[in-house]
């Protein structure tokens, strides 16, 4: 699980390899940033596992650029990355129109957390065998659920069926990690949701050798 940094590094390494093979299945530019979502969940993993190491060192400097960076990923890239990637990759019509919406959105979102990690620095320490983010900001409960709005149901309105899948999963995965984990919910989260990344492996080799297949 997310609670050690052998996992962390563990779920790194995977989902770099998978990542990497994600890419090169992208048949268009447009369909690069979706496909590097996994890759990206690896960076992210690949650093939690640095803080993990961190605070046996006793380094509260690297710990907390570590946390910074992390919190990057967190706060700030996901809420506009998904919406766009996902509206990138969606032919022109409604749905395409209404995912851009969201994407406005979420840089919104992305925006005042963004502000919020410069006015109220994010500390992390570990607890109870797992990594607590304190992140406070104002408006908690609004900014919540457009965070949600903007990383799992733009998701579920595209017409790719796999990424519907991913979208749902992750929702479900948020849900179960916010009522079971609360006080470790951002590391929890972001954990499973790098996991089920790997839905956008499926998706995109699906689509290459699925194709040919059907051809």
């Amino acid at each position: 699980m997310c609670f050690s940094a052998t996992a962390s590094f563990s779920a790194g390494a995977v989902l770099l390899g998978a990542g990497v093979m994600t890419v090169r299945l992208a048949r268009t530019p447009r369909e690069l940033p979706f496909a590097a979502i996994p890759l990206l969940f690896a960076i992210q993993q690949l650093a939690e596992g640095v803080l993990w190491l961190s605070f046996g060192w006793d380094t509260p400097r690297l710990t907390a650029a570590v946390t910074q960076f992390y919190s990057f990923f967190s706060h700030v890239l996901w809420p506009v990355y998904v919406p766009m990637a996902a509206c990138l990759i969606e032919p022109p019509g409604g749905r395409h129109r209404l995912l851009g919406t969201l994407a406005i959105i979420g840089m919104l979102v992305a925006v005042f957390l963004l502000y919020g990690m410069f006015a109220f620095p994010i500390t992390a320490s570990p607890v109870g065998g797992h990594i607590e983010y304190a992140s406070p900001h104002f408006f908690a409960a609004a900014v919540m659920l457009l965070y949600l709005v903007s990383t799992t149901v733009s998701m579920l309105l595209t017409s790719h069926p796999m990424v519907r899948l991913f979208g749902a999963a992750a929702l479900v995965a948020w849900v179960a990690s916010y009522l079971v984990y609360a006080r470790w919910f951002i590391s929890v989260w972001c954990f499973f949701a790098a996991v089920l990344s790997v839905i956008v492996c499926v998706h995109f080799a699906d689509r290459r050798y699925g194709g040919r297949a059907a051809a």
